[in-house]
């Protein structure tokens, strides 16, 4: 088997000579593998819970519940300590995170580890979603293919972003919102070389999730009513419920994982947040899993008719009851997520902001519906705030309006969707700058993702260019020491070390011309004397962006370059530019 592999993968190799044709297939061949991963992480999560469930612990329920999302996220932190070795959680953050720091490159096995470690989380109770796990896993996919054929960073990028849409068309089948979350979330760019390669991947995603999966994939729920015209004050106003709801969840979900990585012992922190979730599912079995079907509920209620007795029970007899538990909900959902991460568990939050939303839409419209005797559809709002809490908390706004446009199997909805989450998105944006993917790594510098000057920077390998021909002078030297180095120089820069090759300052030539033919002084002037120290030091282990800041913080044109303390060469500010104007060349080439 692995012989006729490797001979499929030769004859590959040979027949597409030309890189963009080979980029279309391979885009094909990503598209198919990530979408299969999404069928397979969707059964597994399915019969996990099956398994467990109804098999291992059939009949025991009760109070012992409580240790079913403890005992799942302690499968997990085994697996991740003795089988992965690796941090895999927030997986659509260290997908970032590798587009920005690692060149596109993610480890192989995140090919495979995603989908068993979510499984166990969310199998087992997780209140977190599969979609970003899935998600690291496409974009490994396509990270792995496109570095087997020896692609360059362009294309494995690339490729990266055709695994994500793979991933989030076969999970959602959405093929439309697989392509705009790579190109909101990720920032990919949006040229006719990317496009297509998008397209295929999403699209043969899109088709296997339907073969495999028909109508059951995720939710799936068709609008049977438009909206009226009079309704959109309404929309308008669930646009800053939503934003605001957003803000929460963002902020929320952020200091709830700091508060638990100040528990140093991991599993003083994995049984803390365990019985933390457990103890919430208990009380609130809603918040159990993805929570798609507590949406579903929602969906398929009848309009003015509250579906408290199959989410509460009999805690939910009267309106204002189930109101009370409904916001009760709201606020415990994100508490649920983060207890679930903190604890040391694998999964999204896609799920939960998508949860989250839709139980928004339909507290605000029942709500409304009861105080002021208004015929609100509460499910064209609960399908309206998904995408509009969607759009605040992941910023993206067109990725929100399609997704759940596409969800519903029509564009009945189209407008108050577009309404609603552009609204949301700007409510969100104006108190919190960063998405909730984006926040931790802008904090420590390392976005770049958004900003394609500093990706290309982060790509130069700028230590290739230093100059390493200068001559040295020693500082306990004298100007004649000094002019016997510059008759054999051709450089007006002379690096002043000492004996263990720690620089200490730097002679200009234009700073001694004057005194280069005062042989009177050879002996009087000393190295220590004439050197000046430079206006700042490069080492060798900085990024390219970092170099070309400290170029420009200093507005020199040369600067030393250390390695631990220890004299390397000079760089220049041209060529630096040089070299970055060629990359940026072939970055942008078509």
């Amino acid at each position: 088997m692995k012989v006729l592999y490797h001979r499929l993968i030769r004859q590959l190799k040979t027949f597409f000579t030309e890189q963009q044709t080979m980029i279309y297939m391979l885009s094909f061949v990503v598209g198919l593998v990530s979408a299969l991963a999404a069928v397979v992480m969707k059964n597994a999560i399915h019969y996990t819970h099956v398994l467990f469930t109804q098999g291992v612990m059939k009949g025991a329920g009760g109070a012992l519940s409580l240790a079913y999302p403890l005992f799942g996220i302690f499968l997990t932190v085994l697996v991740l300590k003795y089988i992965v070795r690796d941090n895999i959680s927030h997986g659509i953050s260290r997908v970032l995170y590798a587009i920005s720091r690692r060149k596109s490159f993610i480890k192989p096995h995140n090919n495979w580890s995603s989908i068993l470690t979510s499984s166990l989380t969310i199998g087992f109770g997780g209140s977190v979603g599969a979609e970003a796990p899935i998600v690291l896993t496409g974009a490994s996919i396509g990270s792995n293919i496109g570095r087997y054929f020896k692609l360059n960073y362009k294309y494995v990028t690339l490729l990266l972003g055709c695994g994500a849409a793979g991933a989030i068309s076969g999970i959602f089948k959405a093929p439309i919102g697989g392509i705009l979350f790579t190109l909101e979330v990720l920032m990919l760019d949006l040229t006719m070389s990317s496009i297509v390669p998008l397209l295929i991947s999403s699209v043969t995603a899109a088709t296997v999730a339907y073969f495999f999966m028909g109508d059951n994939v995720l939710f799936s729920f068709q609008v049977k009513q438009s909206f009226m015209l009079g309704e959109l004050p309404y929309y308008l106003i669930l646009g800053v419920f939503c934003g605001l709801m957003g803000l929460y969840f963002t902020r929320a979900t952020v200091g709830i994982e700091k508060l638990y990585t100040r528990i140093r012992n991991k599993w003083i922190r994995l049984v803390t947040g365990g019985l933390v979730l457990g103890a919430l599912i208990y009380f609130y079995p809603a918040l159990y899993g993805e929570g798609y079907d507590t949406v579903m509920l929602l969906l398929n209620s009848a309009s003015g008719t509250a579906p408290g007795n199959l989410m509460f029970g009999e805690l939910a007899s009267g309106f204002w009851a189930f109101a009370i538990l409904m916001a009760g909900l709201l606020i415990l959902k994100v508490v649920a997520t983060a207890s679930t991460n903190g604890a040391g568990g694998v999964g999204g939050i896609v799920a939960p902001v998508l949860f989250t939303g839709g139980v928004a839409g339909y507290f605000f419209s029942s709500l409304l519906n009861h105080l002021f005797g208004l015929t609100l559809v509460e499910s064209s709002f609960t399908l309206t705030a998904m995408a509009g809490v969607f759009s605040a908390v992941l910023q993206a706004p067109l990725t929100a309006i399609f997704l759940i446009a596409e969800i519903t199997e029509g564009y009945g909805l189209l407008i108050p969707l577009i309404l609603t989450s552009t609204v949301a998105f700007i409510t969100q944006k104006t108190f919190q700058k960063h998405s909730i993917y984006n926040e931790q790594l802008a904090i420590s510098g390392e976005l770049i993702t958004h900003d394609k000057d500093k990706a290309v920077m982060t790509l130069l390998d700028w230590t290739k260019e230093v100059e390493k021909d200068l001559l040295t002078v020693n500082p306990e030297g004298n100007l004649g020491d000094l002019v016997k180095q510059i008759a054999r120089s051709n450089r007006n820069i002379f690096p002043v070390v000492d004996e263990f090759n720690i620089l200490e300052g730097v002679v200009l030539l234009d700073d001694v011309r004057d005194k280069m033919f005062k042989p009177e002084l050879y002996d009087k002037l000393t190295i220590r004397d004439l050197m000046t120290i430079p206006p700042s030091y490069i080492d060798l282990t900085e990024r390219g962006d970092v170099v070309l800041d400290t170029f420009e913080r200093t507005g020199a044109w040369n600067l030393p370059v250390l390695d631990k303390g220890r004299y390397v060469g000079f760089i220049s500010k041209s060529r630096i530019f040089s070299a970055y104007r060629e990359l940026l060349r072939q970055f942008s080439e078509e």
